[in-house]
């Protein structure tokens, strides 16, 4: 058994990762364990960017520049990273919210997003934050739960957004891995037998704006791009494929993994699944 400061919780869109990480969190609680759960999407998150811009030094002297009439607010909260500045896109919109700016502010900041710079920054920046992350976490007592930025993310951008090589996301995926080691990590990889299902029943139930984006996304660059996918058969496909080299990425890892089937959806199942492996490998 070993004393882990951080559980990883991934799988592929409508697997049911979320409610994964949730009961992974409500379990250890249960077992006195502390706890710190981030779930995607979480702009506070200590290990990833969320809606964070990042602007070399001299785009940032532009930027305030350009926008001189908020250049308080970008001196605020701009912290300096990588040779350049980053700015969370939340502050900057809860302290410009009753502030009149150009329509080309936003467009510049949505522009420099850290997951719509080129693939070498944004490891650069990413890799940083994960190192960031270590130390922090190494002088507390908390167990941390993270869903979907461990592997998910490197492949999304790797792969899906540029169209990047196996090597170069399994070695984007290896350096975290390696940043992370000190934590004893443990990998939980959430599956489901039958991904059209699983996808289809995800895009019925959430919002029309998700599964439209989720495709054109998927669909329109990087790999899908050059596959020439289409609709919702063709997204299909790129998840199937990148089912593939998130399974070989999981078994080149050197850390504590687990495969979890959540096929039938069965929440008891689950969680009895789920406390046995943390029985077996998490010291509580």
């Amino acid at each position: 058994m070993v004393n882990t400061k951080l559980i990883l919780v991934e799988g592929l869109p409508g697997s049911g990762k979320s409610t994964t990480a949730d009961m992974t969190n409500d379990i250890l609680k249960e077992w006195n364990v502390d706890t710190k759960l981030f779930l995607e999407g979480n702009v506070e998150h200590p290990a990833d960017y969320e809606g964070g811009s990042y602007f070399s030094e001299t785009e940032f002297s532009q930027l305030i520049e350009q926008y001189s009439e908020v250049k308080p607010i970008l001196l605020k909260h701009a912290f300096k990273r990588c040779d350049g500045f980053v700015l969370p896109q939340y502050k900057l919109k809860q302290d410009l919210d009753e502030t009149p700016v150009p329509d080309s502010f936003w467009g510049d900041i949505w522009n420099h997003d850290i997951y719509e710079l080129p693939l070498e920054k944004n490891i650069e920046l990413i890799t940083d934050k994960w190192k960031r992350f270590v130390v922090h976490a190494l002088a507390e007592n908390h167990t941390y739960i993270f869903e979907c930025c461990f592997i998910q993310n490197p492949v999304t951008i790797g792969m899906i957004k540029y169209g990047a090589s196996q090597e170069v996301v399994k070695n984007y995926v290896k350096q975290l891995a390696d940043i992370i080691e000190p934590l004893n990590p443990v990998l939980l990889y959430v599956e489901q037998k039958d991904l059209s299902r699983s996808f289809k029943k995800a895009v019925q139930v959430r919002p029309k704006e998700w599964s439209a984006g989720f495709m054109d996304y998927y669909n329109n660059q990087g790999y899908g791009k050059m596959n020439d996918a289409q609709g919702i058969d063709g997204t299909i496909a790129v998840l199937e494929a990148r089912y593939q080299l998130e399974t070989v990425i999981i078994n080149s890892l050197n850390m504590i993994k687990h495969k979890i089937d959540n096929t039938k959806f069965d929440r008891t199942l689950h969680e009895s699944q789920l406390k046995e492996k943390f029985k077996n490998t998490v010291k509580i």
